[in-house]
């Protein structure tokens, strides 16, 4: 994995700013392909959770949530800033009347219509149009990016209100039968087969699982409330959830060949490199001289009628003109714009690492995940059968009641913990997909 992540950045190091569409483009991250054996049909992030009612809310939250509206905005923003550059390409009409009195003459109207035209010898203008096309692409990844990363909270707010109604469950079983434990205490005292002394240590642990009770009770609460937020709604009409985790995709990491090129934020970091790439040449260009042609039509009348352009006279200007002194602002452009390219490299480079390093963090979370698992389904299936020998054996009156509380305490403690690696597990593969580059279809 080390070879893999030095040879991502030694391949980064060089981008090439020659190609202009996205699918060249692409092709400068092949090198970081990351393919798995067996690999199943995962196309989207979605795909990973199976649980009813999920898709209906994530679907919600993106028409919905104020923080991926603002960014749908920012990309409507940068196309329209691309008409403005555009528009320097094209030539510009100006048309004007004025009306001059003074004290001793009558009123002379004058009209004008005139034409202008910068000739982009230099193509300065097709630069800035270019990086300004780049902007734009680096803002649609931003914007893919926002999508997919609500697109994952509302998936792992989700799975947290499955988890912690699992857990009020367990624990509901928990009180159930610590309440039965207690009524069974009663009964052999009063058959003379026990003491009050472990009633009292049975109604501990009764009120201890209460309170335990409350607090899940309230983690749910907030996590819906949490759920809302993201969707952007007062209310979640009929949120049905299920008290079971969805199972997680095996074997370990099904996912179909994938390369780090489908992150949205290593493709926005690599066109943020490609527009200041133009911003360098426009900057340089600026130090040339530049020709503007324009013409116009005048006339000047006695009545605002007579002066629109009835008898005008015409003329026609050529400009050549070049920047000799403006007290090295220029030449301080040139270097701003080219710092500007470089510190946008160096996100990208940074941008590369940390995909890199999320993916190994992931795949090594998620072994260590999954061998968890099998152990603790082991030690519970362990559990679950010392707990029946156990209660066979305190109703014999072989052991005492403090014995069967602790195994039952292991048994109810192991399940819970069970509920929570299984969380991790499917909130681990999430973060897994995402580190890939899957994510929400637009």
């Amino acid at each position: 994995m080390l070879a893999f992540a030095c040879g991502l950045t030694a391949c980064s190091s060089q981008p090439s700013y020659k190609a202009k569409d996205t699918e060249q483009l692409l092709k400068q991250h092949e090198q970081w392909q990351y393919t798995q054996q067996n690999a199943s049909d995962v196309s989207y992030l979605t795909d990973l959770v199976n649980v009813e009612g999920l898709a209906p809310i994530i679907a919600q939250a993106l028409a919905n949530n104020p923080s991926y509206n603002q960014m749908h905005v920012a990309l409507k923003l940068a196309y329209a800033q691309r008409r403005v550059t555009a528009a320097s390409q094209w030539f510009s009409v100006d048309a004007d009347l004025n009306g001059e009195r003074s004290e001793n003459d009558s009123t002379q109207y004058s009209s004008s219509l005139a034409v202008s035209w910068e000739a982009d010898v230099w193509q300065k203008n097709a630069d800035s149009v270019a990086a300004q096309d780049m902007t734009i692409v680096s803002s649609q990844a931003d914007y893919q990016a926002t999508r997919d990363t609500l697109a994952a909270s509302v998936m792992r707010t989700y799975l947290t209100i499955i988890l912690r109604q699992n857990l009020l469950e367990i624990e509901l079983q928990r009180l159930a039968t610590l309440e039965n434990n207690e009524q069974s205490i009663i009964e052999r005292y009063q058959f003379g087969l026990g003491d009050l002394e472990a009633l009292d240590t049975a109604r501990t642990s009764t009120a201890s699982t209460r309170a335990t009770i409350a607090d899940y009770a309230e983690q749910i609460a907030q996590s819906k409330r949490a759920l809302k937020l993201l969707v952007g709604v007062d209310s979640l009409n009929e949120l049905s959830v299920s008290s079971t985790m969805p199972s997680v995709l095996q074997p370990l990491a099904k996912f179909p060949v994938q390369d780090l090129s489908r992150r949205p934020d290593l493709l926005s970091a690599f066109y943020q490199i490609e527009a200041k790439r133009y911003l360098v040449d426009v900057a340089y260009k600026s130090l040339l001289p530049s020709i503007t042609l324009s013409a116009s039509l005048s006339d000047v009348a006695a009545t605002p009628s007579q002066a629109l352009l009835t008898s005008p006279v015409w003329t026609l200007l050529g400009n050549l003109s070049a920047p000799l002194f403006q007290g090295g602002a220029l030449r301080a452009q040139v270097d701003i714009a080219k710092l500007n390219a470089e510190q946008a490299f160096w996100d990208y480079q940074d941008t590369l690492l940390t995909a890199v390093n999320e993916v190994e963090d992931a795949l090594g979370q998620e072994q260590s995940l999954t061998s968890q698992q099998e152990q603790i389904v082991l030690a519970l299936q362990s559990a679950q059968r010392s707990f029946s020998n156990y209660q066979s054996k305190y109703q014999q009156g072989l052991v005492d009641i403090l014995d069967l509380l602790t195994v039952q305490q292991t048994v109810y403690d192991l399940q819970a913990q069970l509920a929570e690696i299984s969380y991790t597990l499917q909130t681990n593969r999430i973060d897994l997909g995402l580190a890939l580059g899957l994510g929400v279809s637009s």
